[in-house]
């Protein structure tokens, strides 16, 4: 472990709370995050494409005080470090990351894991392996997963639109419509020079309830491309199928322009312990709904204790 950095007390709501610095080395990988709050349940916040860890402020604001909440900046976001290449950027090595940093910050007791767009992608990732890997069997307590479907369950959901019926397969090539960025971002270079010059103007109007955005935002999101180029047709098997019995919590933001619900609504099918919640919102439901989603979070983790605790 290497050795926590400054504090910093940020203000959200009214409410203030002191964010705690910690670095933690990720096979020669360092990655930044940040912890708030010494009591309760340990939550674990992990952001998608383009943010940072400061997206879920207003949410952890909320929660601190009565959770101990952990955020950090995914490999290439933030003031974490990018790896060497694209092959760094598999959902492989970002589960090793989650799992680096769950040993670190909560060596002891098992982790309510939060993620959102590709933070979710790599969570749901973890989740489908807990039982075989390692490093994570017996470290999750749940899960709450937002617009970041897993990539084996899209797989499935394709499949499933082939076979299906007209409805079925109307709604599949409705969702490729509101995906077509994702094929976009796989295109060589000219990506890359598009976000670094425009981010910062296409994020104000997707996302027009957010103040600000990260400095590093251009940066982040071409670092990010690596996301798509690296999993888009990559995938590695799931020991006994990509299925779990933890606790899941799906929240879906009805108004996702990128995520639509009829790709989620097979869920059921992989996770039987399943709690759904839907929320009239967009893609960014932490910064324009932060009560609303503070409380589904907070009420399913309460519901949820590690197993063995009080």
């Amino acid at each position: 472990m290497l050795r926590p950095r400054k504090v910093a007390t940020l203000v959200f709501a009214g409410s203030q709370f002191a964010s705690h610095r910690f670095d933690v080395d990720s096979s020669g990988l360092r990655l930044a995050g940040w912890r708030s709050g010494d009591v309760g349940q340990t939550l674990v916040f992990v952001h998608g494409f383009p943010d940072t860890h400061a997206v879920w402020d207003p949410v952890v604001a909320r929660l601190t005080g009565r959770f101990r909440c952990l955020a950090y900046d995914v490999r290439g976001a933030g003031a974490s470090a990018p790896p060497t290449d694209q092959g760094g950027y598999l959902v492989s090595h970002l589960i090793d990351d989650l799992s680096r940093v769950i040993a670190d910050q909560s060596p002891d007791h098992p982790v309510h894991l939060v993620g959102h767009d590709w933070g979710s992608v790599q969570c749901w990732d973890a989740v489908l392996r807990e039982r075989t890997h390692p490093a994570l069997t017996g470290r999750i307590a749940s899960f709450t997963t937002i617009s970041g479907p897993a990539l084996h369950h899209v797989d499935a959901y394709v499949r499933s639109a082939r076979r299906g019926d007209r409805a079925r397969r109307r709604a599949a090539v409705r969702q490729l419509g509101h995906s077509w960025y994702a094929y976009a971002f796989l295109v060589p270079r000219i990506p890359d020079l598009v976000l670094r010059a425009s981010m910062r103007r296409m994020m104000r109007r997707l996302d027009p309830a957010r103040d600000s955005f990260a400095e590093t935002l251009p940066t982040d999101a071409v670092n990010g491309l690596g996301l798509y180029r690296a999993n888009t047709f990559h995938r590695e098997s799931v020991p006994g199928g990509p299925r779990t019995s933890l606790p899941i919590q799906l929240v879906v933001p009805l108004r996702d322009p990128f995520i639509t619900a009829s790709l989620v609504a097979d869920v059921p099918r992989f996770a039987s312990n399943l709690t759904r919640r839907d929320l009239d919102a967009g893609h960014w439901v932490m910064q324009s709904h932060p009560d609303q989603l503070s409380r589904c979070i907070a009420d399913f983790v309460t519901a949820h204790p590690p197993a063995g605790s009080d």
